[in-house]
Formats: structure tokens, sequence, C-alpha cells
């Protein structure tokens, strides 16, 4: 989720005649949705947390259902179209391309694991949301096999190296495991190395870990 989603807490929500943004209902259903899920997301509640009438709500959604809808386009956007796009981004061997897709699991401006997680616990209770989640799994893993067959494996290598770098994360994610940063980094080209069959270079991870400014493991 975008950061200029957040509403600055010195706004005058309460103010006569001001009824918010898109933008603004959006981010409250977002936070509702990651801290209560998705049976809190009701307009009145929502209404009640940004201090607005509930009317001002329709100035910009026509009901809940919309709300929803949005949430769901905001997940897919950025959770599958940043994950897709890193698939796909400039690499020298396959070991770096996997390090892109590392990028996702570091930083949630790329790849938002709570919104993930909240998404899925949703699909629980939804069918409708059932088939968005599998659609947007095998539009993730279609990437990740697609990634692999571009430096030469075979497909039905490729998918099997695919469904386990995207499977490991999803049980990361599903399960709430808890790794701290330093610990994370520590196992990166371990899993590198298992996930592709080869090492990744030390230019490679010299160039992975100075975007996530960790100059210590340079």
């Amino acid at each position: 989720m975008k950061s200029d989603h957040r509403t600055d807490s010195t706004e005058p929500l309460a103010d006569s005649g001001w009824r918010g943004s898109a933008d603004v209902w959006l981010q409250a259903a977002y936070e509702t949705l990651i801290e209560s899920g998705v049976e809190a997301v009701r307009i009145q509640t929502l209404a009640k947390t940004l201090k607005l009438s509930r009317t001002s709500f329709y100035w910009f959604f026509k009901d809940r259902k919309q709300l929803l809808d949005a949430l769901l386009t905001e997940w897919r956007n950025k959770n599958s179209g940043n994950l897709v796009a890193q698939t796909e981004a400039y690499s020298e061997s396959i070991a770096e391309a996997i390090l892109n897709v590392f990028d996702c699991w570091l930083d949630p401006q790329l790849f938002d694991s709570q919104f993930e997680f909240a998404v899925r616990s949703w699909a629980l209770q939804s069918a409708d949301v059932t088939v968005q989640v599998a659609e947007a799994d095998e539009a993730r893993l279609v990437a990740l096999r697609q990634m692999f067959v571009r430096f030469g494996y075979a497909e039905d290598k490729a998918d099997v190296r695919a469904r386990t770098i995207y499977l490991t994360q999803i049980g990361y994610i599903s399960m709430k495991s808890e790794e701290d940063l330093p610990t994370r980094l520590q196992r990166i080209s371990g899993y590198v190395e298992i996930f592709t069959g080869q090492a990744p270079k030390p230019r490679e991870l010299k160039r992975f870990y100075a975007r996530h400014c960790v100059e210590s493991l340079l």
C-alpha cells in the first residue's frame, strides 16, 4: 500500500464540509483489513475512525462492495504487479534474478506481506476472493517459471523451482514466521543456491545488499 494513502493526524478530518478523499477511505479500509479482517471493514466503522460523516463515503464509492473491490485491485497491482516486474528485471544470471525477486520479501513498498496475509484470510470467507487469489498465484508462478526458462532451464524443472520459491515464501507469510533481518540476510545466499543450483557471485550479492543498505555483509 502506498504511503501517500495515509492521512496526517493534523488534517481537519472533523471540519464541517470536509469529506476526505477516495484514498483516505481506501487507506482506512486497508488498515482495518490488516488489523481486524474484512468483516470489520464497514462504512460506519470507517466513518467513525476518520471522524467523517457516513454520507461522505458515497462521494467516492457506490457501496461497500466497490470499496472492497478497490482494496483487491490495490493488492493485485502492488503484490502481483511488483513481483512479476521483479522477475523481469535485468540480471546477469539466474542467481541475480532470484535476488531481484527477494527484493519483494525485504521491501514492503514492493510486496506487502501483511496485506497478502489479510487477503488470503479474506479468501477463506469469500468464494470470489478465493478465485482472485488463485488467479494471482498462477500469474506469479507463470512469471517465476518464465524467469527460469529464460536462463535455460527445462519447462518441467523451471516449474518445480518456481513453485519451491513461491510456496516457501507464501509459507513464511501464512505462518507469520518471525525472522529478524540480519538472520534472513545471512540465509539469502543459501536460499539462492538451493532454489537455482547456483551460488550467487560476490558482485551480485554486493548489489543486492547495497539495495537494502546493509554494508556490513558486503
